[in-house]
């Protein structure tokens, strides 16, 4: 566990460092957006790697932290820094509402429901247009307020300084995602996708830790499109479709379905390799689409397990 521990903060220092190696900002900013999916994925692993249901609203509950951020401090006038924690509150409350009735539902009748969910979040965002602006949007939404400290100044609104909150962000939701799926509620978790009908028989609420799981993958989706709206700036429908829900599942199935590392791992693909295939041009979404198909088919179990199962054997073989 301590040699454990070691790897996973040196993987943070390394991610502390990289800003200072990026010269080229775009890259910065597809590591902050990496980020942003990399929280949005923990919270879809949540519903679907520990309890076994596939959500299909990742996307739409982004848009709703996204915009709940955006209208509080542009529309109530409360501090960015307010806003950014009662976003992701609001969104609960949404995934409470729309959970409760939807959770009585089980396999792929909760991913048609969930998905449902996502286009009518969607639509509404789209036709309020009064609130939300429709299609044209919100701009120039206000990065949280920067701040000094022994003489260095903090700038938000400088992509390098949004890089640093991103990461502490994510080290927290990690450092929280470990903590749930160690205590109780996520061994429950786990005992409901082993054999839901068993857990029952042992006198389970599945339904209540079922809609925890679901409320949870919200926080940390509505915590994303925040944080993800003050950075770019301008928000409109679009990032938020049934798309953006489907990129998160594919992040967790990539990285390692129910682990805790994985979801990171397949959010850094997820932004990763579009862009590493810019250089097919015409048929870039084609051969995206079928390393997709190649990583699935061949490695089911996602990269981490992969990789952890490869390290366990080489590591057999030398004690040999």
């Amino acid at each position: 566990m301590g040699k454990h521990k070691s790897w996973v903060w040196a993987m943070v220092v390394l991610a502390a460092l990289l800003p200072l190696v990026l010269d080229i900002k775009y890259y910065i900013h597809l590591a902050v957006l990496a980020m942003v999916w990399a929280m949005v994925a923990q919270g879809a692993n949540f519903i679907q790697g520990y309890t076994g249901y596939v959500s299909i609203v990742q996307g739409g509950f982004m848009g709703v932290g996204a915009y709940a951020s955006t209208l509080l401090a542009m529309r109530l006038g409360l501090p960015v820094w307010i806003s950014l924690f009662v976003a992701p509150v609001i969104t609960g409350v949404v995934a409470l509402v729309a959970g409760y009735p939807s959770l009585r539902v089980k396999g792929h009748y909760f991913a048609i429901v969930t998905m449902a969910y996502n286009m009518v979040i969607f639509i509404v965002l789209i036709n309020a247009i009064d609130i939300t602006g429709g299609e044209s949007g919100i701009s120039r939404i206000p990065p949280p307020p920067g701040f000094s400290v022994g003489g260095v100044t903090v700038d938000f609104s400088n992509r390098s300084h949004y890089y640093y909150l991103m990461l502490a962000a994510l080290v927290a939701t990690s450092l929280v995602a470990a903590w749930i799926v160690r205590s109780r509620i996520g061994r429950t978790w786990q005992a409901i996708r082993q054999n839901e009908n068993y857990a029952e028989a042992l006198g389970i609420s599945c339904a209540r830790y079922k809609l925890a799981a679901f409320i949870a993958s919200a926080l940390y989706a509505g915590f994303a499109g925040a944080l993800y709206a003050h950075y770019v700036g301008f928000i409109n429908p679009s990032p938020f479709s049934v798309d953006a829900s489907m990129n998160a599942i594919l992040a967790v199935i990539l990285g390692g379905s129910g682990t805790l590392v994985g979801p990171l791992v397949g959010a850094g693909l997820v932004v990763a390799l579009p862009e590493l295939l810019r250089v097919a041009e015409t048929f870039r979404f084609i051969a995206y689409g079928v390393l997709l198909i190649l990583a699935m088919v061949y490695f089911p179990r996602g990269l981490v397990p992969m990789a952890a199962a490869l390290w366990a054997r080489l590591r057999r073989g030398a004690g040999r």
